[in-house]
């Protein structure tokens, strides 16, 4: 992709539960190499969003476009991995990356292995490659889902709050990583936090969201604004909301 073009297009979109609407009218662009911050109050409806971008919740209405041949790496908000007694290892959880697009047998050929290797060495955690992912610290753990995500070579990377269970400085080394990936790789980044000026240094550009687009541009701006004060006022009236 070159730098101008389009990763994603969200057009008009609208998502429900039942009846019940919880994005009205999403309108937005995210450029090939961004790194996008989605941001805004809880029960705003962030987690639905990025749940729709990674198909894992239809669309009520409206439009998402990728560009083509673009390839989408996910980390959910939750991981099933915190159980020390959980018995796969590092290697095995980054493997299942690729195994979960195979079909049936899924067996990982030789290049899939070296695949697996880069990965670990990208995230940095060769040496816990053969250790259960269950008895890793909270910041390892996110390093080998991160690493999960990335085994499959992906051009987007979707994260729904990656960072909320991490130490500071877990969490800063987690970004750096991003910014790596961003900067170095070309990885677009979309991912959804609490704390918009946690991500400041890494982030290019903000959504904020309040079930429908309140802000998108450039994280300067977003700063710089005034009305940005106005969103964190409406955080502290609407806090009680309960869509994801």
């Amino acid at each position: 992709m070159r730098e101008q073009e389009t990763a994603i297009a969200v057009r008009d979109l609208c998502v429900r539960y039942g009846q019940y609407e919880v994005l009205s009218g999403i309108d937005f662009t995210v450029p090939a190499g961004d790194f996008l911050a989605i941001a805004g109050p809880n029960g705003s409806g962030k987690t639905t969003l990025v749940k729709t971008l990674a198909g894992l919740l239809p669309a009520a209405k409206g439009e998402i476009v990728f560009a083509p041949g673009i390839k989408l790496g996910y980390l959910p908000q939750k991981t099933a991995y915190a159980d020390p007694r959980f018995p796969a290892t590092v290697r095995e959880v980054v493997a299942s990356g690729i195994a979960a697009r195979k079909t049936f047998p899924r067996r990982l050929i030789p290049h899939d292995k070296e695949r697996i290797e880069d990965a670990l060495g990208l995230l940095q955690i060769e040496d816990l490659a053969d250790k259960r992912i269950g008895r890793l610290s909270g910041g390892q753990q996110q390093r080998v889902h991160l690493a999960r995500a990335l085994v499959d070579n992906p051009s987007l990377l979707i994260l729904d709050e990656p960072t909320g269970a991490l130490d500071p400085r877990s969490r800063e080394c987690f970004y750096s990583t991003l910014l790596h990936l961003n900067r170095q790789h070309g990885v677009s980044i979309v991912i959804v936090t609490h704390d918009v000026h946690a991500i400041g240094e890494y982030a290019a550009s903000v959504l904020y969201l309040d079930r429908k687009v309140l802000f998108h541009g450039p994280l300067a701006e977003f700063e710089m604004d005034a009305t940005p004060q106005h969103y964190f006022g409406m955080h502290r009236r609407h806090g009680n909301h309960e869509a994801p």
